[in-house]
């Protein structure tokens, strides 16, 4: 099982990134899919989600309006626009996966078994 996250860089506030989260070795299409990050001294938290078939998705409050994470089945990639960057969003991202075939996605940290190995966006001026 391999996650490979990339996208991630320095960018200005109110500048945008596409993350992307590239996956091999499980059957993605029927696997949930997560988006979290953690920044330094805090514990890493939930940031997007989706299910399997893209039909529903959860986002922290914190992102709502900014971030849209999608998924391409075909590809085995989910994304992660990141739209309206602010300072307090530098961090590590990582995305997860976890076999779920509930209508909803899973947001928890430890729902999810498989992680990749993050990439680091950083706002700054």
């Amino acid at each position: 099982v391999q996650l490979q996250a990339s996208g991630g860089g320095l960018v200005q506030p109110g500048g945008s990134l596409r993350l992307s989260c590239a996956a091999s070795g499980f059957t993605f299409s029927a696997y949930a899919m997560g988006w979290f990050r953690q920044a330094p001294g805090k514990e890493r938290a939930i940031v997007a989600a989706i299910t399997w078939s893209g039909g529903s998705a959860y986002y922290a409050d914190s992102v709502k309006g900014r971030f849209t994470i999608t998924r391409n089945n075909a590809k085995r990639t989910v994304y992660l626009q990141v739209n309206s960057l602010k300072p307090e969003d530098t961090a590590v991202y990582y995305c997860a996966a976890r076999y779920w075939s509930n209508s909803k996605p899973p947001v928890a940290v430890g729902a999810y078994n498989y992680w990749g190995q993050g990439t680091q966006v950083t706002v700054s001026s």
